[in-house]
């Protein structure tokens, strides 16, 4: 069942959050590793900058999250992870394609790192498509507030997203 998680359901999200990011370790630069992944303040500080975070409930269970924030013209999926005891049962790929049907504008961008071979996969087989290094760093200056150290070691995928409710003139 997925559903929308709020501030109050903190220490459900991190849970998820760092216990899948741990997949990165080893993976991403070591500077750009920290531990926790995701410490409580930024996530905080993440709904206070508007991102809306839907969860997969298994058994009562939190197993997997996944965001959305509006920045300007476009969506950005933010915070995409799974229980690593529920990876590659295609809980991802539901919670993905529910954020397809609340989307309300025309482009969704995801940034992950460019190690992250499986997560490039799992959004090029979703509909997703490979941005250059020059629109990449262009488009996490513009959307995103992450470190230089980040930028040089992210991709971004972008999907356009073609709303069957805008009339023809």
């Amino acid at each position: 069942m997925i559903s929308e998680y709020t501030k109050n359901d903190l220490s459900y999200i991190l849970n998820v959050i760092n216990d899948a990011a741990l997949k990165y370790k080893g993976v991403i630069p070591e500077s750009c590793w920290k531990e926790p992944y995701m410490p409580k303040q930024e996530l905080i500080s993440e709904f206070e900058n508007d991102l809306r975070m839907f969860g997969y409930d298994k058994n009562n269970t939190l197993v997997a999250v996944m965001g959305i924030q509006e920045v300007e013209d476009v969506t950005l999926i933010r915070h995409a992870y799974t229980f690593s005891d529920y990876q590659g049962m295609g809980i991802g790929k539901l919670l993905l394609q529910y954020l397809f049907k609340i989307n309300t504008s025309s482009s969704l961008l995801v940034g992950t790192w460019k190690d992250a071979t499986w997560a490039i996969r799992f959004y090029m087989k979703n509909g997703f498509v490979l941005h250059t290094r020059k629109q990449t760093n262009l488009l996490l200056e513009r959307y995103w507030q992450v470190p230089l150290k980040q930028v040089e070691n992210s991709v971004v995928l972008e999907k356009q997203v073609y709303q069957s409710n805008i009339s023809k003139v």
